[in-house]
Order: structure tokens, then C-alpha cells, then sequence
């Protein structure tokens, strides 16, 4: 394990505020974070009296292949870019720069930046490095990542398409910006995962103790997430297949499209807009549904409470079981079948429809309540808020 940087939480949370405002759109967003943009053209930043001067320390230019893949094992920040197609139409390059603070250049004697010409492969190791050091890399557009960061080593990923792309963190963060890959793993001990933009492909992310993984976009055929005491938020999520999983986090989804399958422990589950089949379990938590487009919805809460709303026009088939069920005046049910058992309530019926097969919504909350509401997509929203 590498020791922490002294740049501390403080500059961590600073660093991804800004990521999130957008300030950091050509380089990181705090000092040690700081990597120089091949052809931004841009100035650096000012730097106070009081901090350390930044600058280059070290630079490669290899010679390669366009279709091959960078291994990166690193304790230090890295950023991995897109070369400048104007400047390098043909893609046979893989520029290698190391920033940090003027004199840091002596404590670089143990990184290593070679390529396998065989192997259509570019190593960057190091095993310790100036702890301000940061690298950044521009690669060819289409190139396979492997890369494991230790200690506080922040990893930002953007704007690469690539066949498999692999990311390991211990405490750092993990930033992945309008990534294409057909295989796509991030793990992280104790950091954050954060995707900006759209993240596509198949889609593997596991973020362990109270990491937390945030995401704006993703989109393809399977993903997978799952966090320990960390909060899982996903804005949209567009896939022929999900499976999404907490054990004591909140998963917070915002318009979700698929097969989608949710499990939490301990914590909250909260759906935005649900169009397609859902299956949600929250053991010890509470469930709150939009169900906007249906496929087969079943929600299940052993020792919580359930909300699902509808718009007045979704067609299903209802089946709502619990210690109290709360039906809004709003909402016509037909066939309405009531029946008590085992200390709760069953409820049965047809909303603008008498087929129980095609589409249904089955909630179950034996200790608990299920109320179902109807209303509007842009209600919804404004209750959101």
C-alpha cells in the first residue's frame, strides 16, 4: 500500500465537485491531479505563491500499432485521452507525459514506459513514484486498457473505444467520460466510480466498502453494479439486461429501460421512470416505484413499505399483498377482489385491462404497507423535487 498524498480529502472533493461542474474538462481539477492536454493550446493554471510549481518532468513518444492496448500499475494519478486525429491522422502514436512539482524529476528513476512490438502492448509500471507525480496519456482512439492504481491514485478515462477496458483502484477514483467498450470492469477497494456523459458496452462495476458509484448514462446488452455501504445512483440506464445490488447503500435510478433486477440488504430503492420488467427486493429498506411503460413488475419488501405509481392510462394486472394496502381514490380498479389472510391483505384487479397474463404489477410488503397512486410522468418529477 502506498502512503496517501498530502493533498488529503479536502482536495479530493474539490477535484470531483469541479469534475461535475464541468471545469475539468481538458485536465484534472486540482493541482496533483494536473495533466497537460496534447493541443488544448491552453494555458496552465495559476498557482498561488504558496503552492509548488508544476510542470513536465518527463515525456515518451512511442511508435505503435493502432489497435493495441496499454498496461498501466501505477500508485500516482492517470489520465488516459485520445491522440489528436489532426495531428496524428494514421494513430501509431502513444504519447507518455509526467507532470509534477519542479525536483519531483529524480523520484521518477523507478517508472518504466516501454512497448512490446509483439504484443501490441505499452507498459507503464512503477512501484514508487513522486506522490505529486501525474501521468497522462494520449493513445489511438480504438486501444484496450488495463489499468490497476494503488494508494490514492485517481484514474480518468475519456473519450476511448476499445475492445476490453479494465480499471482497479484502491482508495482513488475512478472517472470514465464518454467510453465505448465492448467489455468494460471497474473494481474499487474504497474509492468512487463516476461515469460521465454516455458509458457503453457491456458493463461490470463493483465498488466495495463505502465507495459509491454515480452515473449520468449506460447503455448496452448487460450490466452489473454493485456496492457495500456505498450509494448506487444511475440516471439512465438503457440494456437489454441489469442486475444492480446494495448491501447497505440506497440504489437511486432515474428513467431505466430492460430487464432490470435490483437487491438491496439494507438500504432504499428508488425508480424514477421504469419502462420494461422489473424485479426489486429490498430486505430491510422501502421501495419507491414510477412504473411508466410495463412489462412485468414485482416488487417485494419482507420488513418495509412499498409506493407505486402509474399513469391513469397503464394497462396491467394487480396483485398488491401486505399488512395495510392504501389504493388512491384516483385509481379504478376492476374486478377488485379483496381478501385477508395470515394477519394482512390481498388485493386483485384489472387496470383498463382483463388479461392477467401480458403485463402485471405484483407488490409485497407482508410487515408493511402498499400504497398505489396514479399520476402523471411530470407529477412524478415535481414530487422528485
Amino acid at each position: 500500500m502506498f502512503p496517501l498524498s498530502g493533498w488529503g480529502l479536502g482536495c479530493l472533493r474539490l477535484c470531483l465537485l469541479r469534475v461535475w461542474a464541468g471545469e475539468a474538462t481538458g485536465r484534472w481539477a486540482c493541482g496533483t491531479c494536473q495533466s497537460r492536454l496534447y493541443g488544448s493550446g491552453g494555458s496552465q493554471p495559476e498557482v498561488s505563491r504558496s503552492d509548488p510549481v508544476r510542470g513536465t518532468l518527463k515525456e515518451w513518444a512511442l511508435l505503435v500499432s493502432p489497435f493495441g492496448r496499454l498496461r498501466a500499475r501505477l500508485p500516482c494519478h492517470l489520465t488516459v485521452r485520445p491522440l489528436d486525429p489532426l495531428t496524428y491522422p494514421d494513430g501509431d502514436r502513444v504519447l507518455v507525459t509526467v507532470s509534477g512539482v519542479e525536483g519531483g524529476a529524480r523520484a521518477l528513476a523507478g517508472l518504466q514506459v516501454n512497448y512490446d512490438e509483439a504484443q501490441k502492448e505499452v507498459t507503464i509500471v512503477a512501484d514508487v513514484i513522486d506522490h505529486q507525480a501525474s501521468v497522462e496519456v494520449n493513445a489511438p482512439l480504438k486501444f484496450d486498457l488495463n489499468i490497476q492504481s494503488s494508494g490514492s491514485g485517481c484514474v480518468k478515462v475519456q473519450n476511448i473505444e476499445c475492445d476490453n477496458c479494465k480499471i482497479e483502484t484502491e482508495q482513488g477514483t475512478s472517472i470514465l467520460q464518454s467510453v465505448k467498450s465492448q467489455k468494460l470492469h471497474v473494481q474499487t477497494t474504497g474509492g468512487k466510480v463516476i461515469c460521465l456523459g454516455t458509458v457503453y458496452g457491456n458493463i461490470d462495476i463493483h465498488a466495495s466498502d463505502k465507495s459509491t458509484v454515480t452515473v449520468d448514462k449506460l447503455q448496452g446488452s448487460s450490466v452489473n453494479i454493485s456496492t457495500e455501504d456505498g450509494l448506487l445512483k444511475v440516471k439512465y440506464l438503457y440494456t437489454e439486461s441489469s442486475f444492480l445490488s446494495s448491501a447497505a447503500g440506497d440504489i437511486t435510478l432515474g428513467s431505466v429501460h430492460g430487464n432490470i433486477t435490483l437487491r438491496s440488504k439494507m438500504g432504499n430503492i428508488t425508480v424514477d421512470s421504469s419502462s420494461g420488467c422489473l424485479n426489486a427486493l429490498a430486505q430491510q429498506g422501502a421501495i419507491d416505484v414510477y412504473v411508466s411503460q410495463l412489462g412485468k413488475v414485482e416488487l417485494k419488501v419482507p420488513k418495509g413499505s412499498i409506493l407505486v405509481k402509474v399513469p391513469s392510462s397503464l394497462q396491467a394486472y394487480l396483485q398488491l399483498s401486505g399488512k395495510e394496502i392504501d389504493v388512491n381514490s384516483d385509481v379504478h380498479v376492476e374486478e377488485m377482489n379483496e381478501a385477508h389472510r395470515d394477519d394482512g391483505v390481498i388485493i386483485t384487479g384489472f387496470l383498463n385491462q382483463t388479461s392477467k397474463h401480458e403485463k402485471w404489477i405484483k407488490a409485497d410488503a407482508p410487515k408493511g404497507t402498499v400504497r398505489f397512486r396514479s399520476q402523471s410522468w411530470f407529477q412524478s418529477l415535481k414530487l422528485q423535487d
